[in-house]
């Protein structure tokens, strides 16, 4: 396994069992963070701190969550992973997304590393 491979690995890990230190570890101070649905960027976070701040409210929405890995490929200066997502809503958070809901999705998240190799941007795209 290489390195990104195993930084990878080991944000997914923190995610899937509500880590968010174990999350961040490999991440630069100045991260950028997006998630794009449907062509759309519904989210995006600038900055370690604030995306810990924001991983810290996301682990409310879950009761349970779970990404896994199908497949990844490694370019000259990112990482694409492509991702099977399972979740259990633990609160209502619309008409469409109640407590006990189960969500289903796949996607892909795109890490890209600084020369450092640090987590410098992901995107998560569904």
């Amino acid at each position: 396994m290489n390195k990104r491979e195993e930084i990878i690995k080991n944000y997914i890990d923190g995610y899937n069992n509500f880590d968010v230190e174990k999350m961040v570890r490999d991440m630069d101070n100045e991260l950028l963070f997006e998630n794009i649905s449907n062509g759309m960027v519904t989210d995006s976070l600038s900055g370690k701190e604030d995306f810990m701040h924001q991983a810290e409210q996301a682990k409310e929405f879950f009761s349970q969550r779970t990404q896994t890995i199908t497949a990844m490929n490694h370019h000259d200066t990112f990482s694409e992973v492509f991702i099977d997502y399972e979740a259990i809503m633990a609160m209502d958070i619309s008409d469409s997304l109640k407590f006990g809901d189960k969500i289903k999705l796949r996607g892909k998240s795109i890490f890209e590393f600084n020369s450092e190799g640090k987590i410098a941007l992901i995107k998560d795209i569904s």
